[in-house]
């Protein structure tokens, strides 16, 4: 039995509608090759609840802030529901299908959870970029430094960035 880890920064349906269903046709293409095991990660920090270091600094020179998220949004709430979810429709496809959620960024997450357990392939289904333009450029982002590592192991999904 093949192990996937799937790593989600917002809803699976909504980036699998967005991306006209690849990311479910490609675990479903994995699941007629042989039964396949799919664990989900679901991460709590996403790109927009930080903002970059520029705008900080103008922001900064004009004595204006960023406002932090209201308190009743719970990240950490939103990322097991959207667990939960993606779990669900993973055993309705025909996969063994579990969870667990993450409060690392996406290259600190892979990374602790591949040296805890064996996976044959990492599927990352994300609404955001990662890593700054200059990053990106370099391919110093954290999608490029987890292709170093797994290589045609890694299969990302990229959707439209997260939004509130």
């Amino acid at each position: 039995m093949r192990r996937y880890l799937l790593v989600l920064d917002m809803d699976l349906l909504a980036i699998d509608e967005e991306l006209e269903l690849e990311p479910i046709n490609h675990i479903v293409r994995q699941l007629e090759q042989e039964p396949c095991e799919v664990t989900v990660l679901s991460l709590v920090k996403t790109p927009q609840q930080k903002l970059p270091a520029l705008e900080l600094l103008l922001g900064a020179g004009v004595g204006k802030f960023p406002v932090a998220p209201p308190a009743e949004h719970d990240v950490s709430a939103a990322a097991e529901h959207r667990m939960n979810l993606a779990v669900r429709h993973l055993k309705m496809i025909g996969c063994q299908a579990s969870g667990i959620v993450s409060d690392e960024d996406l290259l600190p997450a892979v990374r602790a959870e591949a040296r805890t357990h064996a996976y044959d392939g990492v599927i990352v289904a994300t609404g955001m970029q990662g890593g700054s333009h200059l990053a990106r450029r370099l391919r110093l982002d954290p999608v490029h430094r987890l292709r170093w590592r797994w290589g045609k192991r890694l299969t990302v999904f990229e959707g439209e960035p997260v939004t509130r």
